[in-house]
C-alpha cells in the first residue's frame, strides 16, 4: 500500500465527461424522475466509444462527489441520513457521499444516446459532477436476488429516494 518511503500512492483519474442536471444542491430524495445529460468529452473519447450502448436500458455511472471537501470525509461511523433513529453504520456499510475518496456509483436509465451525449433518468448526481466511467448495466453481473441481505429498516429509510 505504500512506496519504500512510506508514502501512500496517489492515483489521478481524469473525468471522461460531466453531468448536466437540473439539480445543483445535494438532496436525499426524489431522484426517480430527474432527467440529466452526461456530456462525454470528445478529447477523451472517440464517437464510436458509445457504439451499441443504446441496446442497454440502464447504465452504471462512476463519478466524483466534487462538492464534498476532502476534510469532510467520514472515516468511521455515523447515522445514515443524519437520522438518530437509524443505527450508526461504518462509512463502508452505507452509500454516504462523504466517503474517503468521494466516489459515487449509480445506476440510471439510459433514455437515448446522441453521439457523445447520454440522456439519462434517475441519475443521482448533481450538475457539474465529473464522470469517471460509464458501463452498461447487465443483470448477469448482479447478485441473485435470493442471496441479497439488507437490514429491515433500509427500505423505509430510503422509500422516497426514487419516488417522484
Amino acid at each position: 500500500m505504500q512506496d519504500p518511503n512510506g508514502t501512500p500512492p496517489a492515483y489521478v483519474l481524469r473525468p471522461i465527461g460531466v453531468v448536466r442536471s437540473p439539480r445543483s444542491v445535494p438532496e436525499h430524495d426524489h431522484w426517480g424522475e430527474v432527467t440529466s445529460v452526461i456530456e462525454l468529452d470528445p478529447e477523451r473519447l472517440r464517437p464510436e466509444a458509445v457504439t451499441g450502448l443504446e441496446r442497454f436500458s440502464h447504465l452504471e455511472v462512476v463519478f466524483h462527489f466534487h462538492l464534498i471537501p476532502e476534510t469532510a470525509a467520514v472515516t468511521g461511523d455515523c447515522h445514515p441520513r443524519d437520522r438518530t433513529d437509524l443505527p450508526r453504520l461504518g462509512i463502508l456499510a452505507q452509500r454516504l457521499k462523504e466517503r474517503p475518496n468521494r466516489l459515487g456509483v449509480s445506476r440510471c436509465e439510459l433514455v437515448r444516446v446522441d453521439g457523445l451525449t447520454l440522456h439519462v433518468r434517475a441519475l443521482d448526481a448533481l450538475d457539474g459532477t465529473p464522470v469517471l466511467d460509464v458501463k452498461p448495466y447487465q443483470k448477469l453481473f448482479a447478485p441473485r436476488p435470493e442471496t441479497v441481505r439488507e437490514p429491515d429498516w433500509l427500505h423505509e429509510a430510503m422509500s422516497r429516494y426514487y419516488a417522484p
